[in-house]
């Protein structure tokens, strides 16, 4: 299944995420930067000294392990054609992953 899912659109968290885990349904996440809405939310924002923990240096980095860390996600499928966003998107996937803890700050950061 496909859905939309990112930090300032979690409506999935409430009912189709814990659905497909409950069924075993693969979760592929669509505009976990929510086309840009993120990125201009935290503009001139600095990264959150907690994101260190995360290994982040950058708000993709953060905004994208917060997706990825849902236990429903399978994928995330982050649209770029710039190979520096691709490297920012790709280190996502290192280091730890959020808590639900974490992911609360990682939410209030960005509010």
């Amino acid at each position: 299944m496909q859905v939309n899912y990112s930090v300032g659109e979690r409506e999935a968290e409430r009912n189709i995420l814990p659905l497909a885990q409950r069924m075993g349904i693969k979760v592929l996440i669509n505009r976990p930067f929510g086309e840009g809405a993120l990125f201009r939310a935290v503009r001139g924002k600095p990264l959150p000294p907690f994101a260190a923990q995360l290994r982040c240096t950058s708000w993709a980095e953060l905004l994208l392990k917060y997706v990825i860390s849902h236990p429903a996600v399978t994928c995330a499928i982050p649209a770029t054609s710039n190979p520096d966003h691709l490297r920012q998107n790709m280190s996502a996937g290192k280091g730890p992953m959020p808590d639900a803890a974490m992911r609360k700050r990682i939410v209030d950061a960005v509010a």
